[in-house]
């Protein structure tokens, strides 16, 4: 298998969606990100355990990528891409998605997850200022204190006394460890392995991560019903074909805040996602914070466009 080239700094201009491309992109992210909830959520109500659903999830997607790989005759990537981009995978995939389920596994209700997870935004500007150069003006801070507040109120009336151990809460904070590290990695390594090898192997890792921790708690074989095969199918199609897929894309195209500031609206549009599929209604109190967040999330990204062209 021959070595990936090194990796090389790109022009800034080359991969960068134009500005209805990236508009585009950026709605279609929020829509089928927030759609990995309602997977989860079809998937317990027909009763599938979270690590059976998660490990057959990657698995199915690890052979569609496998197999256009295979038909379209793409290079397989080198040792050092494998390295990196499965680094990315565990943090990112494995990572997150552990922390989150375990979490609400441990006592915490959705809501605080739903709020812990919203810190994220304001992590990776910390951060990506410091190792990628995205400095965060006055105003992109605002923005992102407004989301946070918008979502505040979105997962407000799930907020409660949950008696949940408080050690349970540190599993939260360390997906969006995990996630906020991924998406600044993913940034910084500026990996020129094309969206298709991109993905084939943060999946094949990820496959083997769920696989091994099923394997672990005895439950690695395969769903018995429809109705999870159906969850397991929405979260290929939808939530990693299309949330992940668009996450990359726009990360790549411009930059670890603005992808990240764009999840301040995962939790209004899944409130949208919940309405629509379980009939659960909207409160006039969702609403609002659908606005502050969406609000929000348009201040962070004029100031940062206002801030490129500076």
């Amino acid at each position: 298998m021959p070595e990936s080239p090194a990796p090389h700094e790109p022009d800034a201009s080359r991969g960068r969606l134009g500005p209805v491309a990236i508009v585009v992109a950026s709605v279609a992210l929020v829509v089928t990100w927030s759609s990995g909830f309602v997977g989860a959520e079809l998937a317990a109500r027909a009763g599938g355990e979270p690590i059976t659903v998660l490990a057959w999830r990657f698995v199915v997607l690890s052979g569609l990528l496998v197999a256009a790989m295979l038909v379209l005759r793409r290079r397989w990537p080198g040792r050092g891409s494998w390295l990196r981009q499965g680094t990315i995978s565990l943090l990112s995939q494995v990572g997150y998605l552990l922390f989150v389920f375990q979490g609400v596994r441990a006592g915490v209700d959705g809501g605080t997850v739903a709020l812990i997870a919203a810190l994220q935004p304001m992590l990776v500007a910390t951060v990506a200022g410091r190792l990628l150069g995205e400095r965060a003006t006055g105003w992109m801070w605002g923005g992102m204190i407004a989301g946070l507040a918008g979502v505040a109120l979105v997962v407000s009336g799930a907020l409660g006394v949950d008696g949940a151990p408080l050690w349970a809460y540190a599993l939260p904070f360390g997906a969006i460890l995990a996630l906020g590290s991924g998406t600044v990695l993913q940034r910084r390594w500026r990996l020129h392995d094309d969206l298709l090898q991109t993905l084939t192997i943060q999946a094949l890792v990820a496959a083997a991560a769920f696989m091994i921790v099923a394997l672990v708690r005895g439950h690695a074989a395969p769903p018995t019903t429809w109705d999870v095969w159906f969850a397991v199918l929405w979260l290929v199609v939808l939530a990693s074909l299309g949330g992940y897929v668009l996450f990359v894309t726009v990360n790549r195209s411009h930059g670890a805040t603005f992808v990240s500031t764009l999840l301040y609206l995962t939790p209004p549009t899944t409130m949208l996602w919940v309405w629509l599929v379980f009939g659960v209604p909207v409160t006039p109190l969702g609403v609002a914070g659908l606005v502050v967040a969406a609000v929000g999330v348009a201040v962070v990204l004029v100031a940062q466009r206002r801030a490129g062209r500076e």
